[in-house]
């Protein structure tokens, strides 16, 4: 498994007792899902930051979305693996 978003979101159940754990691979969906968003918050980054050089001033409304993406990243990455 050469995808580490997908292997990011595998559940491994513990066994119960001398058996081996058991993953259960998330959906293609959600893999999907998580790279668009990472993907769209690496874009906004890259806008915030030309818009920093070039105008030079903060753009709150791309702050927000980058922060609201990554919130949305970690718990759907936390929530996924309990």
């Amino acid at each position: 498994m050469t995808d580490w978003v997908k292997r990011a979101l595998t559940r491994r159940k513990k066994p119960s007792t001398g058996k081996r754990a058991r993953e259960e691979e998330p959906s293609p969906r959600l893999v999907l899902g998580v790279k668009f968003a990472i993907t769209f918050t690496f874009s906004l980054s890259a806008i915030e930051i030309a818009h920093l050089a070039l105008i030079g001033t903060w753009n709150s409304e791309v702050f927000a979305a980058i922060t609201g993406l990554s919130g949305t990243i970690m718990g759907i990455l936390i929530s996924q693996k309990t």
